[in-house]
Formats: structure tokens, C-alpha cells, sequence
């Protein structure tokens, strides 16, 4: 049988029919491939239009937050306040996601300087709002939220023009997002309740803010949306620690029967007994004896980002101002801020280039105010940098957010710079008439 297949295979004309049968194959059925090709972009596509018709009936609002006079909580009260945002994580069913369009939808954080008077916001879809003043007051009773304009539409829309101009970045995080940034409890310590000894990471970030002129303006935005299972990190945390740890895989165990089988045969046929089986040494594992400080120091934070809950972020920022009083230099002040709270050994934020066009000579300038025009209405619009793709955002948890966003005291902040509330609310007296 094998060798008439293979004489067959030898004649010319099999070959020759072959090919002309192939040929008609793939003239008359050529298109059942185009599914496959396409069936991804048509998905995407698909999900892009039913998402954003969704969201078009979404209503966003802009909330305020005016802080106490004095604020003696630890930062980590700030803390709490991302661990109660979370709520907003919702799971949908196949019909939500495939018919009605519905996905998960971001707050974000900002800090902006008016020519030196600096604000706290949150823009956020109007149904999280109690979830978000409940969890604000639960922390900084004394604050006042109040829902705002969106001061974005108070500069022109077309900016870079002829009157203003912007620089700015978005940043990344250099490493895997399981590194963690420099957080607030390597600034202070927790025991320290008194303002005054404790070093806040926003203190150089908010007094560069208050230089600023009127005519200038710098806007910081974190945009943030909580995640459970969509993005494996947790897994991809725990990778990074067993490489470091050079932990091997428990050696895989034979079945029981192979192993009886074995066994037998040594002792019946090799005459072996069974007590005097060779045995591999015992290998001595010295564990975490083997790994320098800096490792332990890594594989320590890993374990203490991956344990807290996490949101997928995009960090962003520009300075913008007037012709007249627009000083690039300026554009720099967050970049200290930045440094502050990256390490070289774990994690941080540094600008993305990737967003930047690489700049040719000859279209140098058109291709930096199409950069400008992009930056300025990614921000505006609250969108990732990669939109619509996905891409460009990395993980932060809890304590990472409160070390980016948190409302400082007053001796942190410069007095003038922050807004607060000078007059401490109290309840009415209970026996006070109302007529």
C-alpha cells in the first residue's frame, strides 16, 4: 500500500491535477478566509460604536473639593478614601457588554493652579457621586464638595493659536506595572500625628504651583479606573517575585502505577531491593539568604502593591499660558515632583515619548502643534493616550494614588495657594425654634 502511494506520488500528472484542483479550490471558495481576517477589526470596530453610544447618555460632573483648615490625618486616610472608590468596579454580563455597549467607566483626579491658586477636583459620571462625597466626608468631614464648571472650557478650544501656547507629556511607568512608585509612607511616618513633622511628597509640586502668574495655568490629571481580573498584573507580580526568589517548580510526580511498576522490576529482575533505591542528595534551598538588600527591598514592594486594590491609570499634565507671560521653563515644575517619587531600582513616572511624533527637520513645527492640538484634547476629553486602542496606562494601587492625590495641610501648602474653609460648620443647637 506504501508503495503505491509513493509511485503515485511520483507521476507528473498527479501533481499537475493537484494544482489545477487546488486552484479551483481557491477560485470558488477564496472568500471563507475573509471571516478570519477580519472577524478582529470588525469586533473592535463593533465594540468602539455600541461604547460610545453608550457613554454619549452618560452625564459627567465636576466636583470641587475645598479642604479644612487643617488637615492632622495621615495620608493614609487618603488612602481609604481610593479603597471606598473602588466600589465603582462593576462586572457586566455578555448582553451588557456585546448589545448594550456598557464597560467600565474612570474618575478623574485633578490638580490645577489658576495663576497660583491651586484646586482639587474630581470629574466623575454623576451616579458615583455619593459614592464619592460618602467616602471624602468619611475621612475629612470638615471638607465642602461642591459640583463646578468644567474650567476647561474657560481657555480657548484651538489652543496652541496666536495668543496661547502649552507643553506638556504623558507619562509612563518605565518598568512593569507590578514595580510600585515611591509611596507616602517612605515620606512620613505614621506615628507622627503633629503637621508639622511630617514630609508630604506634594509640598515642592503645590509650591510651584503658587509661582505661577495670572495668565498661566498648569493642569495635572490622573485618570483612573478600577479592575479586579480584567488585567492580569496580580499574576504577573507574583512571576517577578518567584524569579527573583529563583524558586524552581516542585518536580512533577510519576503516576502511581508507572512508579509500582518500577519498583517491581528492580527488586524481581535487577534483584535490587527496594530499601537501597538510589536516591538524588538532598538539595539545600538558602531562600531569601541568597538575595541582597535591594532585592528583598523589591520583592517586598511587589507583594505590598499586588495585596492592595488597583486602578488602571494614565498620569498626564501641561502648562499653558498668554504669549505674553508663557515661560516654557516653567512647564518643568512637576518634573521635581516626578523624581521625587520614582526610585531607580522599583518604579515611577517619566515622560512618554511614544506620544511625541519623532520631529523631522523640515516639518518640526507642524508636527509639535499637531502633538500640542492632540495632548490638549486627549485632556479635555479625559481620554487614555492610546485612544481608542487600548494601551498606554499602568497599574496603581491605593496607596500610589493617595501619594499622587491627597489634600495637604497648611503648613504643607502655602496659605494662599489652596483654598480652604475658615469657618468650621457645626450642627444647630437642639432646642432652637424654627418659626
Amino acid at each position: 500500500m506504501i508503495l503505491e502511494i509513493l509511485d503515485l506520488l511520483k507521476t507528473p500528472d498527479f501533481w499537475a491535477k493537484t494544482s489545477i484542483s487546488s486552484l479551483e479550490i481557491l477560485k470558488n471558495w477564496w472568500w471563507v478566509i475573509l471571516p478570519f481576517i477580519f472577524i478582529q477589526p470588525f469586533l473592535y470596530l463593533y465594540l468602539y460604536f455600541i461604547r460610545d453610544r453608550w457613554t454619549s447618555k452618560i452625564k459627567f460632573i465636576l466636583l470641587e473639593i475645598k479642604i479644612p483648615k487643617e488637615v492632622l490625618k495621615p495620608i493614609k486616610a487618603m488612602e481609604q478614601v481610593f479603597a471606598g472608590f473602588h466600589a465603582i468596579h462593576d462586572i457586566f454580563s455578555f448582553r451588557e457588554k456585546w448589545l448594550e455597549g456598557k464597560c467600565q467607566l474612570a474618575i478623574s483626579l485633578e490638580i490645577v493652579s489658576f495663576g497660583g491658586e491651586v484646586h482639587f477636583y474630581v470629574r466623575a459620571p454623576e451616579v458615583f457621586r455619593n459614592i464619592i462625597e460618602s467616602n471624602i466626608y468619611s475621612q475629612y468631614a470638615e471638607a465642602e464638595i461642591s459640583e463646578v464648571d468644567d474650567y476647561t472650557k474657560y481657555v480657548p478650544q484651538d489652543i496652541p493659536n496666536k495668543d496661547w501656547d502649552l507643553f506638556g507629556f504623558d507619562m509612563k511607568n518605565p518598568r512593569p506595572s507590578p514595580y510600585p512608585i515611591k509611596t507616602y509612607s517612605k515620606f512620613e511616618l505614621e506615628r507622627e500625628i503633629k503637621e508639622e513633622k511630617r514630609i508630604d511628597p506634594l509640598a515642592g509640586l503645590l509650591e510651584g504651583m503658587a509661582t505661577l502668574k495670572p495668565g498661566e495655568q498648569l493642569w495635572l490629571q490622573i485618570i483612573a479606573k478600577p479592575i479586579r481580573d480584567e488585567i492580569p498584573w496580580i499574576k504577573e507580580g507574583e512571576k517577578i517575585v518567584e524569579e527573583l526568589m529563583g524558586r524552581a517548580a516542585p518536580p512533577s510526580l510519576e503516576p502511581f502505577p508507572q512508579y509500582a511498576i518500577k519498583g517491581t522490576t528492580r527488586v524481581l529482575i535487577a534483584g535490587e531491593p527496594l530499601e537501597e533505591a538510589k536516591k538524588e542528595p538532598e538539595k539545600i534551598e538558602f531562600g531569601a539568604l541568597r538575595l541582597s538588600p535591594g532585592e528583598l527591598e523589591i520583592i517586598k514592594g511587589i507583594q505590598e502593591k499586588i495585596s492592595k486594590f488597583g486602578f488602571d491609570c494614565n498620569v498626564r499634565y501641561f502648562y499653558l499660558g498668554k504669549k505674553g507671560v508663557f515661560f516654557k521653563p516653567k512647564a518643568r515644575i512637576p518634573f521635581g515632583f516626578f523624581k521625587e517619587i520614582s526610585t531607580e531600582n522599583m518604579n515611577g513616572l517619566k515622560p512618554w515619548t511614544k506620544t511625541m511624533p519623532k520631529i523631522q527637520w523640515i516639518l518640526r513645527k507642524r508636527r509639535t502643534y499637531l502633538r500640542k492640538r492632540r495632548l490638549f484634547k486627549y485632556y479635555i476629553k479625559r481620554w487614555p493616550p492610546l485612544f481608542p486602542r487600548k494601551g498606554g496606562t499602568y497599574i496603581l494601587n491605593t496607596a500610589e494614588l493617595a501619594t499622587l492625590y491627597h489634600f495637604p495641610g497648611r503648613i504643607v501648602a502655602p496659605a494662599p495657594a489652596v483654598p480652604r474653609i475658615e469657618a468650621k460648620k457645626g450642627e444647630a443647637p437642639p432646642g432652637l425654634p424654627t418659626e
